[in-house]
């Protein structure tokens, strides 16, 4: 009931106000320059086929790339603010590598040897690892959110849902863009986008694309920026009609992050130093970058780039076949500094490399009233990490290496028969074949830094220590089949009944920080399953001028994979000198939702759009050493209520002697409490939150000309996104926090040329 009072008190409890009727995301709205009252229709590919978002018998939510830009959303996690039952955060010490999690399902430690339950999609191409997918955007056609297992329409099966960032296709004709940035913390962001026609069959074109910011903070040891921004990035493609039949595409993207480290808020005094509390949350005392022993050399730095092909067959009327093949790499140098002080109680340098090639071959079938799509997909992966935990109080290094290989392959298939005007059945299934194999190496030395990372002068603690294992490999694969049908029922051409049973599967793997002188570490964790039962509505009311889309479901989740970090005591001295994984296998939980998303055009000038989220999920079964902890276990990134409202109001100008429109686009979003662990904290979780953006624009009737006011975050909300809990590792102490940004203030200028 306090939630329910919470959610009231913000006023996004508007929902009684309009009613069902009104109620949930209309962020999927494209704006449509008719006079006429009618929504426009929006077209998604989410079962690799163009549809119409409304006759789509899957939870999905679309946004236009128009819409984005409209409202400045400057990256990819923005949208978890218009999305029922999403969560988009950039993870802890990072600034572009994404945690994820869609109806309780995710993947909160980025570290190695993990995939993610929510797949992130760069137009058709799976990506394995979450470094560098916090996507600027730009030159985005659209970002398709689907929630649900994902397996018999998609690449890579994933067991929470799917994120597609689908980028813009080229021009037939000769275009440039120009797109400009000014804001607050001295926001400065450049895009040029364009693309020419070589011949009336091959087209290039491209983007780049600079994004740079000061920091909301500052490093007070340093004297440098803290959560700033800088960000360049690229993106090529050219397109080629070999025929009328045969599109081939390549792209090719590249970005490069040279932001600063980032450290988290302390929310406790320094045990040893009685350091204070700092008043700024985005300030900080860490000293890493000034250490040598504790950082190596090693700078920061993500960079990450990728290459595709695809070709596209229309083999004749009813049969077309498709080829994705792809390769992608990424490189991060971090460092982290866990205890945000001058010295190195507790400092991590960290080198992420991540490889992997994929093949998909697909062949779309349409003919009367069937419908579908086969496929096949192939993923060779290898994430490769290398860490020191220096505990420089202790005088001594905790080193891990880790080197992963992911080998996947599957076939699916998933076909629609309309067996009526008014009925229709989908049903398909996907096989999975997961092989992982893995090499991990565990060292502690005494001295500040390990021979890795440079210090030479290092002293191996562990190879004369029985029972330690200081090399460990390992391998594993793992199978399943999963399939999924659905009914969908339609009583009039504006409304869409369906409901769906549909399975997901994540094989297991090895926690690449483990303690493998445990035996039920080197044996890996087991694959995780759901069984997802949805009921779904889908209407355009009042002439078109409405949509709803209406979802509940219910979640059966088993085997959980749930990864933690521990201390841990090498020499029983009572004091935790090292660092290990402990990634378990929760047994049961039960995950129960309703979501509500709508659109309304009361006028050819004002529009409301707003979504709604409930989600229950609980534990229900969770034993450790033979006792069920289950009812002291709560699910992490997955509030109980959300909500968001929009409101759009536009009108007909002449500016600067040029007619045009202004819009003004008015938004409050809302995030109940969220626990950043499964055992509760009220010092780490976060508490519930309302954002309030508001956006002013104008543009030109001819389309050259725009320019746009965007405030974000306008109460200047102070939110926890992230936290870190290692009261025992280190001599300080580490119980801390990162935060969401602060309010900014951005004028964009576009010409288009």
């Amino acid at each position: 009931m306090q939630s329910i009072d919470r959610l009231s008190r913000t006023c996004l409890g508007l929902s009684a106000a309009f009613g069902l009727f009104v109620v949930a995301p209309a962020t999927a709205i494209a704006q449509d320059d008719s006079a006429d009252e009618a929504l426009s229709e929006i077209t998604v590919t989410a079962r690799r086929r163009e549809e119409t978002l409304q006759d789509v018998p899957i939870a999905v939510t679309a946004f236009s790339g128009d819409y984005l830009e409209e409202i400045g959303m400057p990256d990819i996690v923005g949208i978890t603010q218009s999305t029922p039952n999403v969560t988009l955060e950039v993870s802890r010490a990072t600034s572009t590598t994404l945690t994820a999690f869609i109806r309780g399902v995710g993947q909160q430690d980025p570290v190695a040897g993990y995939e993610g339950g929510v797949g992130i999609y760069l137009d058709d191409v799976y990506l394995a690892r979450p470094q560098g997918v916090v996507f600027d955007i730009y030159d985005v056609e659209r970002i398709e959110v689907l929630r649900g297992p994902q397996g018999t329409l998609y690449g890579r099966n994933t067991i929470g849902g799917a994120v597609r960032y689908v980028t813009k296709g080229l021009s037939d004709e000769a275009e440039l863009k120009l797109k400009g940035s000014v804001g607050t913390y001295s926001q400065l962001d450049l895009i040029a986008t364009g693309s020419y026609p070589v011949t009336d069959s091959f087209r290039i074109g491209g983007s780049l694309a600079s994004f740079t910011r000061d920091g909301f903070g500052e490093n007070l040891t340093t004297g440098g920026e803290h959560y700033d921004k800088d960000v360049l990035a690229g993106r090529f493609s050219a397109e080629f009609d070999a025929s009328d039949d045969v599109q081939i595409r390549f792209s090719y993207d590249y970005s490069d992050d040279d932001s600063a480290p980032k450290s988290g808020h302390r929310l406790t005094v320094g045990n040893l130093s009685g350091a204070p509390v700092l008043d700024d949350v985005f300030d900080t005392r860490a000293g890493i970058e000034t250490i040598p022993s504790s950082n190596g050399g090693v700078g920061q730095n993500v960079r990450q780039q990728g290459g595709q092909l695809a070709i596209d067959w229309a083999i004749n009327d009813y049969w077309t076949f498709k080829s994705i093949t792809a390769d992608r790499r990424d490189e991060s140098e971090s460092l982290i500094d866990f205890d945000s002080l001058p010295g190195n109680d507790f400092d991590a340098p960290v080198i992420y490399e991540n490889e992997q090639f994929s093949q998909e071959f697909q062949l779309n079938y349409t003919s009367g009233d069937i419908s579908g799509v086969f496929g096949a997909y192939y993923i060779d992966a290898n994430a490769f990490d290398a860490f020191d935990v220096v505990l420089g109080n202790l005088g001594v290094t905790s080193f891990t290496l880790g080197d992963f290989d992911t080998e996947a392959w599957a076939v699916f298939g998933d076909v629609s028969w309309e067996l009526n005007d008014e009925w229709s059945l989908s049903f398909g299934g996907r096989y999975t074949s997961d092989k992982r194999s893995t090499t991990v190496t565990r060292e502690l030395f005494a001295g500040l830094g390990s021979p890795f990372f440079g210090n030479s002068d290092a002293v191996s603690l562990t190879v004369p220590a029985p029972g330690l294992v200081p090399t460990f490999t390992g391998s594993r694969t793992d199978e399943d089949f999963t399939p999924r049908v659905s009914l969908s029922w339609k009583p009039s051409d504006t409304q869409n009944v369906y409901v769906a049973i549909s399975e997901g599967f994540k094989g297991g793997s090895f926690d690449p920080r483990g303690a493998y002188q445990n035996p039920g570490v080197e044996e890996g964790f087991e694959p995780e399953t759901v069984v997802s039962y949805e009921i779904g509505w889908k209407a355009t009311l009042a002439d078109g001028r409405a949509t709803v889309n209406a979802a509940y479901f219910f979640t059966d989740y088993e085997d959980i994979q749930v990864p933690g970090s521990i201390g841990i005591d090498t020499d029983n001295d009572g004091v935790n000198d090292s660092f290990a994984g402990a990634t378990t296998n929760a047994g049961k939980a039960e995950i129960k939702g309703l979501e509500l998303e709508s659109m309304i055009r009361v006028t050819d000038s004002l529009s409301l759009m707003g979504s709604f989220g409930y989600i229950d999920a609980a534990y229900t079964e969770w034993f450790l050493n033979d006792v069920d902890i289950s009812g002291d276990r709560e699910f992490q990134n997955t509030p109980e209520w959300v909500a968001n409202l929009q409101i759009r109001k536009e009108w007909g100008t002449n500016l600067f002697g040029m007619p045009g429109s202004i819009s003004i686009i008015g938004g409050a979003s809302y995030k109940d409490d969220m626990f950043q662990f499964e055992i509760p904290n009220p010092l780490l979780d976060t508490e519930d939150y309302t954002l309030i953006d508001l956006s002013i624009g104008w543009r030109d009737d001819d389309g050259r000309y725009s320019l746009s006011l965007h405030g974000r975050n306008l109460t200047d909300e102070e939110y926890k996104v992230a936290s870190y809990d290692f009261p025992t590792l280190g001599l300080e102490g580490v119980q801390s926090a990162f935060y969401g940004n602060p309010m900014t203030v951005t004028l964009t200028g576009t010409v288009n040329f």
